[in-house]
């Protein structure tokens, strides 16, 4: 039967890249894993705890991580920096400090950059929130869909898919529903496709969101 691979590791060296660029040795390796896990994980927890956008869209795009012998690097994307804008070197700041009690690292620098993206609803993980938020909201999930392609289609997408799956409105009978819109080339190496898969905890159990998008 058809074998699915990720889209994003399948085109790793053509249209995709790292979301961490570092080296190590291989028995510090999964130290630098985790480390990367820790940093992102810290991120969300504090922009989720400092919310007050009423979409309840967080907005982050992906976190980038980059390291130094003596610095690490992180860049984070995000479609709706309105939160860190406020008061933003007092922000960032804090989130630095966070991050650094995270990770206790004493003799490396850590240097936070945040980077606009001037389509937000372009980018998979922030459509899947919007969903998410939709769906916990109890808006029909047909619904929350085509809203979610109508906001695609202004950020110049070829091609989008939505797929949800799970006791969608709460019907005891798990499900999956999907649709698309455009064209969504998915053993295409060269197409540049975007993807992501998103859970969201409703009321009646775990709904899986996944997104793909074939753009520019």
């Amino acid at each position: 039967m058809g074998q699915k691979i990720n889209p994003l590791g399948f085109r790793l060296g053509t249209t995709q890249g790292h979301h961490s660029i570092w080296f190590a040795q291989p028995k510090n390796y999964s130290e630098g894993l985790q480390e990367d896990q820790k940093i992102r994980d810290c991120i969300k927890n504090y922009i989720q705890k400092n919310m007050r956008i009423s979409s309840g869209v967080e907005g982050i795009a992906c976190i980038e991580i980059r390291k130094r012998i003596d610095l690490i690097q992180v860049i984070i994307y995000m479609g709706f920096p309105k939160l860190l804008i406020e008061g933003r070197t007092r922000r960032i700041e804090e989130l630095q400090m966070n991050v650094q009690k995270e990770l206790n690292c004493v003799n490396r620098k850590l240097n936070i950059a945040i980077t606009r993206l001037t389509n937000p609803y372009g980018h998979p993980n922030i459509l899947a929130e919007f969903i998410a938020g939709q769906l916990k909201n109890r808006v029909s999930f047909r619904k929350a869909m085509k809203k979610a392609i109508e906001l695609t289609e202004q950020a110049d997408t070829k091609g989008i898919q939505v797929q949800i799956a799970g006791r969608i409105d709460g019907k005891e009978i798990a499900r999956v529903e999907w649709i698309r819109e455009g064209r969504v080339p998915l053993q295409t190496i060269r197409a540049k496709i975007d993807y992501c898969s998103y859970g969201v905890r409703t009321i009646y159990g775990v709904l899986g969101i996944k997104i793909w998008r074939f753009g520019e």
